[in-house]
């Protein structure tokens, strides 16, 4: 990192103490929207469209319901952050109805079990992608155990992650996360990194037949530094090295970690690769 990077990247008022209402704003209007072209690639493959039931686990602010409903699919989604939730309704219901805005509110819900009510369901999504924090893949084969019992006997479930880490150069950007979560007093959370039978993984503990896979291109790309820094600890990723240090350092190392990818007109650009897999009841 040069000297520069770091006077520039003074406090801001992304470094100031986040409250979730603002990392949630970051989410939606910055990073939310590098996972759409997987979106599109797996609603594209399962020809999403009218006949398409679909329930979304962490549905976070609503882009993915948004396409779905494009498309002419009835969409639930569930979600822990409340933040995340008030601006998907928001979304779906400021939506034009030449762009699929739906009839009715579609149920948005912090409790997989609420969600499950509102089916059945015929496709089931996990859009957030696992592998990227230890427990995460627990955590969705319990909202699936869940979510199952009430879904179509044909129902369709998608899971998603990380692709290989040599082809993800955020990979390298995340590790700050760990690193700074345990910052020697053991582990803390944050980035453990993907591994090669993730979702197999999860399908296999979930009682689900793999059905196929794909993998898509999704870049990261930001107007500047502060963007990114700002969208990266959208992700929640980060929670774990700000308690474990303090946002200012968080940020800092992250703004250092950035700098090989930041362009000459100041952009940042990173190249990823997603992985999906399609599966059966």
């Amino acid at each position: 990192m040069t000297p520069t990077l770091v006077r520039h990247h003074r406090h801001t008022e992304s470094s100031a103490p986040a409250d979730g209402a603002s990392r949630a704003r970051d989410w939606a209007e910055i990073q939310e929207r590098m996972l759409a072209p997987l979106y599109e690639a797996v609603y594209a493959r399962l020809e999403v469209g009218p006949a398409t039931r679909m329930l979304s686990l962490g549905c976070g602010s609503g882009l993915a319901l948004l396409m779905a409903v494009g498309r002419g699919a009835g969409v639930t989604g569930v979600d822990t952050d409340p933040h995340r939730l008030a601006l998907a309704r928001a979304r779906l219901l400021s939506a034009p109805e030449d762009r699929g805005a739906p009839a009715a509110v579609p149920l948005l819900t912090d409790t997989v079990s609420a969600a499950a009510d509102d089916g059945p369901h015929n496709l089931i999504t996990a859009f957030t992608p696992i592998g990227c924090e230890a427990g995460d893949g627990e955590d969705l084969v319990r909202a699936l155990e869940t979510a199952m019992p009430s879904a179509d006997r044909r129902a369709v479930v998608v899971l998603t992650g990380w692709g290989p880490p040599e082809r993800c150069a955020t990979e390298a950007v995340l590790r700050v996360a760990g690193r700074l979560a345990d910052d020697g007093r053991g582990p803390g959370g944050g980035w453990r990194g993907p591994r090669r039978d993730d979702l197999e993984d999860v399908a296999f503990r979930s009682g689900l037949r793999p059905d196929g896979s794909g993998r898509v291109a999704c870049p990261f790309g930001y107007a500047d530094l502060d963007s990114a820094v700002r969208g990266l600890l959208s992700t929640r990723l980060f929670e774990a090295a700000v308690r474990a240090t303090d946002r200012w350092q968080v940020e800092k190392e992250l703004a250092e970690a950035l700098h090989p990818h930041r362009r000459p007109d100041g952009t940042v650009w990173m190249s990823n690769v997603f992985r999906y897999l399609v599966c059966t009841t």
